[in-house]
C-alpha cells in the first residue's frame, strides 16, 4: 500500500518560513519524481516545486527565488522550505510522486499565513 503523508504545516506570519516534509511508503521512492502541489479555496491545483531522481528542480513562478525543494532517497523523504511567505500562499500542500503515468498523491497539510 503506498502513503504519502505530509508533516510540518501550521500558522506563519507573513516574511516567515514554515518547512514541509513528506515521507514515503510502499513505493521505491528514488526512482520517482518528487514534487509539491497547493489547492488554495477557489482556486486551481498549482504544481509549486519539482525535483527529478537526477536532481533537476523546477518551481511555478509564483515561488520561484522563495521555496526551495530537496529529497533524502535514503529516508523516502523530500522537503518543501517555504521563506519570505506571503498572504497567497495559504493554501493545502499537498507531496507527491510520479513515475511515467503513476502518481501518488498525500492527503494534504494546511499552511496558512496571516498576521
Amino acid at each position: 500500500q503506498v502513503q504519502l503523508v505530509e508533516s510540518g504545516g501550521g500558522l506563519v506570519q507573513p516574511g516567515g518560513s514554515l518547512r514541509l516534509s513528506c515521507i514515503a511508503s510502499g513505493i521505491i521512492f528514488e526512482v520517482y519524481e518528487a514534487g509539491w502541489y497547493r489547492q488554495a479555496p477557489g482556486k486551481q491545483r498549482e504544481l509549486v516545486a519539482t525535483l527529478t531522481r537526477g536532481g533537476w528542480k523546477d518551481y511555478a513562478d509564483s515561488v520561484r527565488g522563495r521555496f526551495l525543494i530537496s529529497r533524502d532517497n535514503a529516508r523516502n523523504m523530500t522537503f518543501l522550505q517555504m521563506n519570505e511567505m506571503k498572504l497567497e500562499d495559504t493554501a493545502v500542500y499537498i507531496c507527491r510522486c510520479l513515475r511515467g503515468s503513476i502518481e501518488y498523491r498525500g492527503q494534504g497539510i494546511q499552511v496558512t499565513v496571516s498576521s
